[in-house]
């Protein structure tokens, strides 16, 4: 029996374990909108969160935060309700 990975995310990398993309790839983020689509606030937090830990993953003290973050994380989220 073949079992199919799951777009979650590979750390301290971040990239997705199933396609290598950055985290969260296309998959990934139509899966979470399938499973937050009752709670969409919720799916806002839970992304939040996950940014937060790929910021402490990815970049220490020092380092800037990269610009595009927001948009990788949150914003294509709120964009589809």
């Amino acid at each position: 029996m073949t079992r199919t990975q799951r777009h979650t995310p590979d750390r301290p990398a971040w990239s997705c374990r199933a396609c290598t993309e950055p985290w969260p790839c296309a998959t990934a983020k139509a899966d979470l909108l399938a499973e937050f689509q009752a709670a969409p606030s919720a799916l806002t937090v839970y992304l939040a969160a996950q940014m937060y830990d790929a910021l402490a993953d990815l970049h220490g003290p020092d380092q800037p935060r990269p610009p595009d973050w927001h948009d990788r994380f949150l914003a294509w989220a709120r964009s589809r309700r």
